[in-house]
């Protein structure tokens, strides 16, 4: 059927798209750092909405909704590598607290 991409948290799938895709029950999954990767799975589509970089994919048809789940994953991993190596750098400010440094100043 097909994959929709939309670039930003302001774009949705059009209301053709949530009519026609995205009724009835569905699953909602949550991937990544506090969650910010949902899948939500409908009978015939599944919309991913991954609020770190502000996308959303809606896939429609059951060969193009297999590929959501291998995407939410590969997201998660993404935001897990990214944010760890943001936290590998100590301000000089954060290491200067540290009251166990054997170079710190007493006073």
């Amino acid at each position: 059927m097909g994959v929709f991409r939309y670039t930003d948290k302001y774009t949705a799938p059009t209301r053709e798209q949530r009519e026609r895709y995205m009724t009835g029950k569905c699953e909602e999954h949550h991937f990544g750092p506090e969650g910010q990767v949902v899948l939500i799975e409908y009978r015939e589509a599944a919309y991913l909405k991954d609020d770190i970089d502000d996308i959303r994919i809606l896939y429609t048809g059951p060969k193009d909704k297999l590929k959501a789940r291998d995407e939410a994953k590969r997201l998660e991993g993404h935001h897990e590598r990214t944010s760890a190596q943001k936290n590998l750098f100590t301000p000089g400010k954060t290491a200067g607290h540290n009251p166990e440094s054997p170079h710190r100043k007493s006073g």
